[in-house]
């Protein structure tokens, strides 16, 4: 008789013929690609028949233009002095030869631009020189090191508006100054002072 271990070893080769057997037949087989069947074909219904009615549009008659004479004024007459006995003066003879002139359309009135008074400019310039010395002295008391970043271009922006600001004033451009200098003191009071 055999053994049991010689049993064991006799299944174990078996079932790996079996299994091998099972790989080679699975592996031979060519694999099926699965296709869905069509889809049925719809029906698309026929189209309406196009009814075309002609339209009978008739173009108008072409009008001819109507010429038109160019307009003349007539010059308005002035009235002929009295002479010192009381009498009149003879009246000129107006010169039919000469043509009257068209009427030229009126053109519209146009704004002049007015400037101030020089005391007005004087006081404006003594205020903005008055914000522009205030924010000034406000940036002389910020240590620009200590300032974040957000903080620090605000103050490079205070610096740059001044200097607008000033150079405005040389070219005697009181209120472009006057917006600069206001620009820069609002900015400068929302710096920390540190």
């Amino acid at each position: 008789m055999m053994d049991v271990s010689t049993m064991r070893a006799a299944r174990a080769i078996g079932a790996a013929a079996v299994v091998a057997a099972a790989l080679l037949v699975g592996g031979c087989r060519r694999p099926q690609v699965r296709t869905e069947p069509a889809p049925p074909a719809l029906d698309m219904p026929t189209p309406p028949p196009r009814d075309v009615e002609p339209t009978d549009a008739q173009v108008p008659p072409l009008v001819p233009l109507v010429d038109v004479p160019p307009r003349t004024v007539e010059r308005p007459r002035t009235p002929t002095p009295a002479t010192r006995d009381g009498g009149r003066a003879e009246p000129r003879p107006e010169s039919p030869a000469e043509p009257l002139k068209p009427v030229e359309e009126p053109r519209p009135a146009t704004t002049t631009l007015q400037t101030a008074s020089t005391e007005q400019e004087a006081e404006l310039e003594r205020r903005v020189r008055a914000m522009l010395q205030t924010a000034g002295a406000d940036l002389n008391r910020i240590d620009y090191r200590r300032l974040n970043p957000d903080e620090q271009h605000q103050y490079d922006t205070v610096k740059s508006f001044i200097r607008q600001a000033e150079d405005a004033l040389r070219d005697k451009n009181l209120v472009f100054a006057q917006t600069m200098a206001e620009k820069a003191t609002t900015l400068t009071k929302q710096l920390p002072a540190r």
